[in-house]
């Protein structure tokens, strides 16, 4: 099993991400989360190992930021589920699933270093 990369093809986090995987030959699957929207189930299990739903959003894009108040505030695990369904883009990109089942957000090439030692 190789690793797994969620983004969207058109986010130059998620580019940088799978040109540092292909320049170091890493192979791994990408899969667009717009196109093929993650399970609710699967996006509670990742905020839970990232710590929190806090650490799976990205809170300084432009969706969040045109986001109405009352929505910037789900109190609970469906509400959560809900909003990032309804707004993928809200998902920090890219989202790793690496083959051990751990999961990681963003992309820097120190992390990557880290998370894909050769």
């Amino acid at each position: 099993m190789q690793p797994t990369l969620y983004g969207l093809p058109t986010c130059d986090t998620c580019r940088k991400a799978r040109n540092w995987l292909d320049r170091f030959a890493v192979p791994y699957t990408f899969v667009d989360y717009r196109a093929n929207p993650v399970p609710a189930a699967t996006l509670k299990a990742w905020a839970a190992q990232l710590g929190g739903w806090e650490a799976l959003v990205n809170k300084s894009s432009t969706t969040w930021r045109n986001l109405l108040p009352q929505r910037k505030n789900p109190g609970s695990d469906p509400e959560w589920t809900l909003l990032l369904k309804e707004y993928p883009a809200l998902i920090r990109r890219p989202v790793v699933l690496k083959e051990d089942g751990s999961v990681s957000t963003g992309f820097s090439d120190n992390g990557f270093k880290k998370l894909f030692p050769r």
